[in-house]
């Protein structure tokens, strides 16, 4: 699909205007309005662009049709794809002039390149995620031979496209989310191996928590400059703030004066809790003012010298505070940062100019280096962690991360906290199942009335019953209270709903089979079964599936080359099952498939999260081309389930979708 869109726009500068889903959802709507009505004019498109997002919403057809008059000497001229790019493009510039410039969020990386106009980046950022890079990554084996970058050139954006550093990248921000010996490393990709990569990167940067919507891997693979740069502001968002917690850093307990402020402390994201840190030490200087953001609140400097002035008051230098000029205090708290050994993240023009992701980069990376918290930890007990909690943290990770793939309009850090207005729930059942949601009693946040977060919550659970979810003894009062044991269980079959709605789309039409767990479970066994493999699962819960063998008898199945037996171990030791249950992730991500499990939920048999590892295998098996299943399941005997499958019409509507 990617390569036939490039052969419809033959300019390389309008193609690098749009993501590739992005042209794929243009050139859909364009088909369109040519099957409506034939061959397209120019005086034709402002009606018909009426229902493009920015361009129909914001532009009346007075307004479309004024602007092309003014823009273009003919309008009876035939419009091809690309002029109706171009068009799109114009008007889209239009619409935004018209609205003004969006308000940015000051405390926040780049949550999603999702914008299709302006696509510029920030020369001091690239700089800036060079220098980690080269830092984090240098001495390593394979990269060693591309690093050190150069910052002043364009070179990151070459390295990028064999998939390799980024994949290297996310394990440094999270260590072992990807097991190396799923990456695809030598010095010369075939484009096969190459997508391999990327698919291997974006699931598993969903996987951490990255926000990846109206992106592609192909995007990846063709080095588009703000999407590899907002990626790699992510990935390095979370790594420089993954310390910011609790359980990571219990010293933080000092914020707080008692074990019901710390609950809220830990419910809190990290970078609010990173500011929260920044004030308390501000405190302590005397420094009036509350800062809010890292923005506008510190342009001045004046917070930056109290700050390191507190925490390393052996570098302090008189003239820093005495400085009229902002710049020149900028450059003076970079001099105190390098005497205290932190690596910059940012010049004193960036500090004075606010750019937000340089600026919160800096302060975290000074929060790690010295935090300025006691070493005596306060009694922190309510905070020891039960196995029973561990189990919760982990389920709750797993959801939020599903939750922040689907594009919902606010990316949620916890989800005790952040769905008791029932908002993002609502949101989310609209794309589970169209249509379902009544808007009209729905209220939009910010709620300030708790009767009117009670209602969403209620058509919430109103719903789910609707769509036959097991929710006895569940009102949506539960949800605005925060009861995790229930907001848990209805999040499950939330996620659970999702994938059967998948893979009912992706149904043999012959059948017309609604399918349950017993038929992925069947699927499951018959497909290793008719590929000669040893294993079977008797049911989700089957503690055989510790050592990891049947996952991956089932992905040599569905693709014989994606497995290499060689780094497989016999899975008897708790090591051996990790290595394994690492291994079956990151090549099932490598597949192409969207899951959020970690390798415990497999050496502990996880029964939810081993339905969806299977749950993601079969939907990926069942979306792919009919030869491709066909050869892949070359040895499935005549009349076997497998066999049906392969053979079976797929509803194309399903085929842009992932299992989330």
């Amino acid at each position: 699909m990617a390569g036939y869109i490039g052969i419809l726009v033959s300019d390389p500068w309008l193609q690098n205007q749009f993501t590739q889903v992005e042209l794929r959802s243009l050139k859909s709507q364009f088909h369109t309005m040519r099957r409506e009505s034939g061959p397209l004019t120019l005086a034709d498109l402002p009606a018909k662009m009426s229902k493009l997002k920015v361009v129909g919403e914001n532009l009346t057809e007075e307004e479309r049709d004024s602007f092309l008059k003014s823009n273009y000497e003919n309008l009876n001229d035939q419009v091809d794809f690309e002029l109706f790019l171009r068009v799109y493009l114009k008007l889209h510039t239009h619409a935004s002039s018209k609205m003004g410039s969006p308000a940015k969020n000051s405390s926040a990386f780049l949550k999603a390149a999702t914008t299709t106009l302006l696509h510029t980046i920030s020369e001091s950022e690239k700089a800036s995620y060079v220098s980690h890079i080269n830092n984090y990554l240098g001495e390593d084996k394979f990269l060693k031979q591309y690093l050190p970058i150069d910052p002043s050139t364009n070179d990151l954006f070459e390295i990028v496209k064999d998939g390799v550093l980024l994949c290297k990248l996310i394990n440094v921000a999270v260590p072992g989310t990807i097991d190396e010996r799923a990456i695809n490393m030598k010095r010369m990709l075939n484009p096969w191996e190459r997508n391999e990569n990327h698919t291997l990167c974006f699931n598993s940067a969903k996987a951490i928590g990255c926000t990846l919507v109206n992106i592609g891997t192909q995007d990846f693979i063709e080095g588009r400059r703000h999407l590899v740069l907002g990626l790699i502001a992510q990935i390095i968002k979370i790594q420089l703030l993954a310390d910011l917690n609790l359980k990571k850093t219990p010293q933080l307990v000092e914020l707080v004066d008692s074990s019901e402020d710390a609950e809220e402390l830990m419910s809190l994201p990290p970078e609010k809790i990173l500011l929260r840190w920044m004030n308390f030490q501000l405190k302590k200087a005397g420094y009036r003012k509350v800062i809010t953001n890292f923005s506008s609140d510190i342009k001045d400097a004046e917070a930056y010298a109290h700050l390191l002035n507190v925490l390393a008051p052996e570098h302090i230098n008189p003239q820093t505070l005495k400085a009229k000029d902002p710049l020149q205090r900028a450059k003076l708290v970079l001099e105190h940062a390098d005497k205290m050994g932190c690596k910059r993240y940012l010049t004193a023009k960036d500090i004075v100019e606010g750019s937000p992701n340089l600026n919160l980069a800096f302060v975290a990376h000074i929060f790690q280096h010295r935090n300025g918290l006691s070493t005596q930890v306060k009694d922190i007990s309510f905070l020891e962690v039960s196995p029973d909690d561990a189990q919760v943290s982990r389920e709750e990770r797993a959801f939020r991360f599903w939750l922040n793939s689907l594009g919902n309009s606010t990316s949620i850090d916890n989800v005790f906290e952040d769905l008791r207005d029932g908002w993002i729930l609502l949101e989310t059942l609209d794309k589970i199942s169209p249509g379902i949601v009544n808007w009209k009693i729905a209220s939009k946040p910010p709620i300030k009335m708790p009767f009117k977060k009670v209602e969403n919550c209620n058509q919430a659970i109103k719903l789910g019953k609707q769509l036959k979810f097991s929710l006895v003894n569940i009102a949506g009062n539960d949800i605005v209270q925060g009861n995790k044991k229930l907001i848990l269980a209805y999040l499950w079959q939330l996620m659970r709903c999702n994938m059967m709605q998948l893979l009912r789309n992706l149904r043999f039409h012959s059948h017309g089979k609604e399918i349950n767990d017993g038929d992925i479970l069947e699927w499951a066994n018959n497909l290793v079964k008719n590929s000669r493999g040893q294993s079977r699962m008797s049911s989700f819960k089957d503690k055989s599936l510790s050592d990891g063998m049947f996952f991956l008898e089932l992905l040599s199945a569905v693709q014989p080359r994606v497995v290499n037996w060689s780094l497989v171990t016999k899975g008897v030791s708790d090591e051996e099952k990790k290595m394994n249950a690492s291994y079956i992730i990151s090549i099932a991500r490598k597949l192409g498939c969207s899951i959020f499990l970690l390798p415990e939920d497999i050496t502990e048999v996880n029964q939810k999260m081993i339905l969806t590892l299977t749950a993601s295998i079969m939907y990926w098996f069942l979306n792919q081309p009919v030869d491709d299943k066909s050869s892949s399941s070359s040895d499935s005997e005549n009349g076997s389930q497998s066999e049906t499958l392969s053979n079976s019409t797929l509803d194309d509507a399903a085929s842009e979708s992932s299992l989330e």
